[in-house]
C-alpha cells in the first residue's frame, strides 16, 4: 500500500487539537445532477443499504438514481435558502459557535465541520487538519442516537482515510449523547419556548429518522436510544405517556422499518379527533430536507387533509444557545487529558479574538 505524502513538519509550532463536527451531508445544489451525485454516494454505503453489491448496484443505477434524483431535487428546491442548503448552513454555524463557546471556556482548539456524504468530505477535512499540524482530533457526529447506519459510517470514513496515512494523529470519537443532560435540556427549552408562544398541543409527536427493522433485530441500539431520549424529554416536560408519541419517518423501499410510521400515525390522530399536534424531531440537530420538507410540509398536509386543524412543527436545535452549550460540554468531556487549556499569552489572544467576534456579530445585528 502507498501512503499519502506527509506535509512538511511545523518546527517550533505547538501541535494542535481539533474537533470535527460531522453531519450526514447535502447536495451541492438543488439540481437533478447534484442530487444524483449525492444519492449515489449515500446509497452506495454498505452501512446504509445492507444488500449484496451485485444485487444492489443494478437497482441503484438503473431504477433508483434515474428517477429519484429529479424528485428529490424538487424537494430540495422547496427548502433551499439563498445561502444554500439549510443543513450545511446550520452545521457551519454550529461549528463556529462551538469554537467560540470552547474559547470562552479557555480552550485553544480548532473546530471544523465535515459531511459524511457531499462536501466538505471527511477525508478532505482530515487532510487539511494534518496540514495545519493538528495531532489530536475529536470526531463529533451530529447524531445524538448511535446507529450503525449513521454514526458507524462516519467512523468507517475516518478509519478508511487513516489507513492511507503514515503519521496518524491521536483520535477520539463521540459515540452518542442521546441521554446527555445538556442535550435533553436544550430540547426541553426549545419545546417550552414554542409552547410559550403558541400554547400546548393535545399531542407532542417525537419523530425520529427510521431505519430498517432488521437492524434492531440484529443488535443495533438506535431504537432503544430514541426511546430513551423521548422518555427523558417527556419527563423533563412533565408529560404523561398519553400526551406524547414516538414515531419514525423517512421510510425507504419495501422492507419493514421501525414503527410506528410518522405520516400514518398523524393521519390516524386526525381521524380520531385530535385537532392539534406539535411535532419535534429530536434525532436531527440541524433542520434539513427530512424536517423542513417531509415533516413541516408533507406530514403537515397529511394531518390537515385527514381532519386535523392545527399542526405545529418545532424547529431543530440548530444554533439554540442551550444546544451550543451542550455541544461544548460534550466536547470538553471527551477532551479530558488533552492539553487544550490556553496559557496566559494564548488566553489574551483568545480574548482579543472573542471581542472581535462579538463586535462583528453586534454590527450584523444592528444592520438596517
Amino acid at each position: 500500500m502507498r501512503f499519502l505524502p506527509e506535509p512538511p513538519p511545523a518546527h517550533g509550532k505547538p501541535t494542535g487539537t481539533a474537533i470535527v463536527l460531522v453531519n450526514l451531508g447535502t447536495p451541492d445544489a438543488p439540481t437533478s445532477s447534484a442530487v444524483r451525485r449525492y444519492l449515489k454516494q449515500f446509497l452506495s454505503d454498505p452501512r446504509v443499504v445492507e444488500i449484496p453489491r451485485l444485487v444492489w448496484s443494478p437497482i441503484l443505477h438503473l431504477a433508483i438514481l434515474p428517477f429519484r434524483s429529479g424528485q428529490s431535487a424538487a424537494k430540495y428546491d422547496a427548502i433551499w435558502e439563498e445561502e444554500g442548503s439549510p443543513l450545511r448552513i446550520h452545521t457551519e454555524r454550529q461549528a463556529r459557535l462551538l469554537a467560540l463557546a470552547l474559547n470562552r471556556r479557555g480552550h485553544r482548539v480548532r473546530v471544523v465541520h465535515a459531511m459524511r456524504y457531499g462536501n466538505p468530505g471527511v477525508p478532505a477535512v482530515l487532510r487539511k487538519l494534518k496540514e495545519e499540524g493538528c495531532e489530536r482530533i475529536l470526531v463529533l457526529p451530529a447524531y445524538p442516537q448511535y446507529s450503525g447506519t449513521t454514526t458507524a459510517s462516519i467512523f468507517d470514513a475516518v478509519f478508511a482515510h487513516y489507513r492511507q496515512v503514515r503519521d496518524v494523529p491521536e483520535l477520539r470519537f463521540v459515540k452518542h449523547y442521546h441521554d446527555h443532560e445538556g442535550y435533553v435540556r436544550a430540547l426541553r427549552q426549545s419545546v417550552l419556548a414554542h409552547w410559550e408562544m403558541a400554547g400546548q398541543p393535545e399531542k407532542l409527536v417525537m419523530s425520529f429518522h427510521g431505519v430498517p427493522k432488521r437492524t434492531l433485530e440484529q443488535g443495533d441500539p438506535y431504537f432503544h436510544e430514541c426511546q430513551q431520549t423521548a422518555r427523558l424529554l417527556a419527563q423533563s416536560l412533565g408529560l404523561s405517556p398519553e400526551q406524547y408519541l414516538v414515531t419514525f419517518q423517512s421510510r425507504f423501499g419495501k422492507a419493514e422499518w421501525l414503527q410506528p410510521y410518522t405520516a400514518p400515525t398523524l393521519q390516524q390522530l386526525a381521524r380520531d379527533g385530535v385537532r392539534r399536534v406539535d411535532v419535534i424531531c429530536p434525532g436531527f440537530t440541524s433542520d434539513c430536507l427530512e424536517t423542513l420538507e417531509e415533516i413541516a410540509m408533507e406530514v403537515r398536509q397529511d394531518f390537515l387533509r385527514a381532519g386535523g386543524s392545527d399542526f405545529h412543527y418545532i424547529p431543530c436545535l440548530n444554533e439554540h444557545e442551550a444546544w451550543i452549550a451542550a455541544l461544548a460540554e460534550i466536547a470538553e468531556q471527551h477532551m479530558i487529558g488533552w492539553p487544550t487549556l490556553a496559557n496566559a499569552a494564548q488566553r489574551e489572544e483568545l480574548d482579543r479574538q472573542l471581542r472581535l467576534a462579538d463586535e462583528e456579530q453586534a454590527s450584523q445585528d444592528f444592520q438596517p
